[in-house]
């Protein structure tokens, strides 16, 4: 029930989301995909939390990972800690804070400590959804907000429309026809025509910012 829950707060902030429920699925689905965040449960079935995490840091690229567990003894904290946790979130928690972790985290890990997304074009928070162009401000849908996330986190990147449909679909979702099409035409309603970028062939992009 609280993975059910989890996963839908997650989509409905904006997120794609693959839930598993053992620990070699999760190591399974580790190699198969690359993730931005991994929010891994301790006691799991198969193989526990504190070995999946100790596999995940030893044998793939670094991701980052938030611990969400009943096990609140300081030495659990302490040996997730030093198998390279980013994060500890002890149940019962309430789901705004875990965005608040989890968005922390991937600030760490991608744009610096700064908790607003710019390109000096435009800016995208990621607390509120809000993204602000020319004076203008406009509050999201969870997945127009995803898709915008995904390129502002990369400003200058080409993402293709495979990457970008990962964002917005998790793995038992049907992705729809001309989604990423119909998003950021709903995108450039809002923020401008020449908000987004298509190159031909290739995919999407929001400008770098100029120095």
């Amino acid at each position: 029930m609280l993975g059910e829950a989890v996963v839908q707060a997650l989509k409905d902030a904006g997120y794609a989301v693959d839930w598993v429920t053992d620990g070699e699925a999760a190591l399974d689905a580790a190699k198969l995909e690359e993730y931005q965040l991994v929010l891994l449960d301790l006691g799991l079935p198969r193989l526990d939390g504190l070995v999946v995490l100790g596999r995940l840091r030893k044998t793939l690229p670094p991701v980052p990972a938030i611990i969400i567990t009943a096990r609140d003894a300081i030495d659990d904290r302490i040996s997730g800690l030093d198998l390279g946790a980013d994060d500890y979130l002890t149940k019962p928690f309430e789901v705004g804070e875990l965005l608040a972790r989890m968005r922390a985290v991937l600030r760490r890990q991608g744009s610096g400590a700064a908790a607003l997304l710019s390109n000096g074009d435009i800016d995208l928070d990621p607390a509120t959804h809000e993204a602000s162009r020319g004076g203008s401000k406009h509050v999201l849908t969870a997945r127009e907000f995803a898709l915008l996330n995904a390129l502002m986190m990369r400003p200058g990147r080409i993402f293709s429309r495979t990457e970008l449909e990962q964002r917005l679909y998790g793995w038992n979702e049907e992705v729809e026809s001309n989604a990423v099409e119909f998003m950021i035409h709903t995108l450039r309603k809002k923020l401008g025509a020449d908000a987004i970028r298509n190159v031909r062939g290739v995919g999407w992009m929001v400008d770098k910012a100029s120095r």
